[in-house]
């Protein structure tokens, strides 16, 4: 029998809320869940989703779920790695805070408003995901991906979800392997040995002779309806576990260092599928907004070599570049020309609103949404933002575009933000190839 495809979560206007949210496309049958002669998919199994709990309440870092973590907030890493799996019916955040629950939709996931019953800091995960699970009946298998687990990929998703689906398991977690010896403790002013209890120490193994042992990490666990509300436990049933490679198993309620943690994710991080689209908007963006008037009665802008760099970047990447300019904008209008020779790009004047427009280019040009990058700085891009795979703001944008963008810039507008949005989007497409190809060496040695 073929994989079982994942449908594709309701149009629910989370992401957009102008009811003209482009519908997501089916997945695709990559045979990663089925392979040869795997059993067939599980008929107690209706609905799949990936649940993220996200308190506000965070006591070493505030607000750290939404923290940006190499442009991204920290929360964002995991919700682009389940929704690219394609295999959940829904992906949701379970929050407390209105700032949490933005970035949330901002990055396509729904969001449980937990009661403040299992908001308290003593308050477990199993607690708030059984409340979850009775505000949502149709639930049938739940995966709680921690946020705090960055370098999180679909395909670690795909693979332990398999074995729930496909192979029977009513519970499955991420473990990583360790070589680390272990001593019994002892208390301070004991006068007790310590003795080891996982080594002969007149026999220590190298660390090839040995195969180590298993630790949860705690990017993920899957588990049953029927295990978390009538057993009350995440890990039960006919158990598996899923072993993550030691580079992606960054847990950063250990890894505080932020700096540290952020060299770790640009290296191992998951970084999407790539784009081939960038729609930016001229001012704010690729301009600081200001206007200048010369004695001649001539008017300027000025466009910062970075930033021009920038776009030669991503069309070298083979990614077009549209510039939006507003039709109330007659300064901007009237170095249109200008501006495509500078540039080489397309120059597309769009309203006030400019979903409906940059919607059009996508349909016409046969893309979808998660193809495409968008650059705004006002709250009238917020939609786009919001819709785009790729998504970023200038440092001195408005906060509702800052609310529903991706990636903010840590420069203004103008003077080097797109250069460093662009960079991003190289690299997100660099890392994308990198991992497709390492994917399929996977597949082959399998």
């Amino acid at each position: 029998m073929g994989a079982r495809k994942r449908r594709p979560p309701k149009d629910d206007g989370l992401r957009d809320g102008t009811g003209s949210k482009l519908p997501r496309p089916a997945p695709k049958d990559d045979g990663l869940r089925d392979g040869t002669g795997s059993k067939p998919p599980r008929a107690d199994v209706r609905h799949v989703a990936a649940l993220v709990l996200a308190r506000g309440g965070s006591k070493g870092i505030p607000l750290k779920n939404i923290k940006l973590l190499a442009g991204v907030p920290l929360i964002g890493w995991v919700l682009r790695a389940a929704l690219d799996s394609e295999r959940f019916d829904s992906v949701w955040v379970s929050t407390d805070h209105d700032d949490i629950e933005k970035v949330a939709k901002s990055w396509g996931a729904r969001v449980h408003r937990r009661s403040p019953e299992v908001s308290r800091d003593g308050s477990t995960s199993l607690e708030t995901i059984q409340e979850f699970l009775r505000s949502n009946a149709d639930v049938d298998v739940v995966c709680n991906v921690q946020a705090t687990s960055p370098c999180l990929h679909p395909s670690h998703l795909q693979e332990a979800l398999k074995k729930v689906l496909e192979d029977g398991y009513d519970s499955v977690f991420s473990v990583v392997r360790r070589h680390q010896f272990r001593w019994k403790e002892v208390k301070k002013g004991s006068t007790e040995c310590t003795h080891p209890e996982n080594l002969d120490p007149a026999r220590r193994p190298r660390r090839q002779d040995w195969d180590g042992e298993l630790y949860e990490n705690g990017s993920f666990y899957i588990c049953t309806r029927d295990l978390i509300l009538k057993e009350g436990r995440l890990q039960g049933g006919k158990v598996a576990y899923f072993e993550m490679e030691p580079q992606h198993s960054v847990d950063i309620d250990v890894d505080i260092d932020w700096p540290v943690a952020e060299q770790r994710v640009l290296r191992y991080g998951y970084f999407g599928q790539g784009v081939c689209l960038m729609f930016l908007k001229v001012s704010g963006c690729l301009t600081d907004g200001k206007i200048f008037l010369s004695a001649s009665g001539e008017d300027m802008l000025c466009v910062h070599t970075r930033d021009s760099e920038g776009i030669g970047m991503l069309k070298k990447d083979n990614v077009e570049v549209v510039l939006l300019t507003s039709t109330n904008d007659a300064v901007t209008q009237s170095l249109t020309e200008k501006l495509e020779k500078l540039t080489g790009c397309e120059v597309m004047a769009v309203g006030e609103e400019p979903l409906q427009e940059v919607q059009a280019v996508v349909e016409r040009k046969k893309l979808d949404w998660k193809d495409v990058a968008y650059m705004g700085n006002d709250a009238s891009d917020a939609s786009c933002l919001s819709l785009a795979g790729l998504s970023a703001v200038p440092a001195d944008a408005q906060e509702g575009a800052i609310n529903a963008a991706k990636y903010t810039c840590r420069l203004d507008g103008g003077v080097g933000a797109l250069r460093e949005f662009a960079e991003h989007v190289v690299q997100q497409k660099e890392k994308a190839k990198s991992q497709m190809k390492q994917d399929r060496i996977d597949r082959n040695n399998f």
